[in-house]
C-alpha cells in the first residue's frame, strides 16, 4: 500500500497506547489529531522527536490537538519510554505494524521503519503528510503549522453577537 496523501480519509483503527484502546475516530471527533510514526523507542533520532513534541505539547493542546506517537515497541516499552522522557501524549504500540501499513508508513528502503507525520482532521481527513528520517525536529514543525490552521477562529473576547 502506498502512503495516505493529503485529501484522502484516514483509517478507523484501534491504537493500543500505555494508557488502553483509543480509536483514531474518538481522537478527532475532538479535534485534530497528530499521528507521528517513528522507528524505536530510545534511538537518538526518535528522542529528540519525541522530546520536541514534548515540548511543543502545550501549543498543540491550545490548537485542540491530540498526538499520538507510533512505533513497533510494545506498551511495556513505551511506558518506560514516555516516563524516562517525560511525554505527555500517548505511544501506541503496533507490533504487527497493522497501523503502519493502514497509513502506507512502513520500512524505509526495506530496512528502518519509516518517520513519516500525518495530521489528519476531525472528518478524519490527511490534511497533511510529512516523511523525513533524517529531520525529526521538523516534524513537530511542520505538525504544528497545520493544526493551528485548522483550529476555530475564537471570538474576541468582550464582543457580543448582535451587540
Amino acid at each position: 500500500m502506498t502512503s495516505l496523501a493529503a485529501g484522502d480519509r484516514a483509517p478507523d483503527l484501534t491504537l493500543f497506547t500505555q494508557s488502553g484502546p483509543v480509536t483514531i475516530a474518538s481522537l478527532a471527533a475532538r479535534g485534530p489529531v497528530v499521528v507521528y510514526f517513528y522507528p524505536k523507542d530510545d534511538t537518538p533520532a526518535c528522542t529528540l522527536e519525541a522530546c520536541g513534541f514534548r515540548d511543543a505539547y502545550e501549543a498543540f493542546v491550545d490548537a485542540g490537538a491530540s498526538v499520538v506517537g507510533v512505533s513497533s515497541d510494545s506498551a511495556e516499552s513505551h511506558r518506560r519510554f514516555a516516563e524516562r522522557h517525560k511525554l505527555p501524549f500517548l505511544l501506541a504500540s503496533d507490533p504487527d505494524l497493522v497501523v503502519h501499513e493502514a497509513f502506507g508508513a512502513l520500512k524505509l528502503l526495506g530496512l528502518l521503519p519509516g518517520r513519516v507525520t500525518y495530521v489528519v482532521d476531525r472528518e478524519r481527513i490527511v490534511r497533511h503528510v510529512f516523511e523525513s528520517q533524517l529531520l525529526p525536529r521538523r516534524h513537530v514543525q511542520e505538525a504544528l503549522e497545520v493544526v493551528r490552521r485548522l483550529r476555530p477562529e475564537k471570538k474576541a473576547p468582550g464582543k457580543r453577537d448582535g451587540g
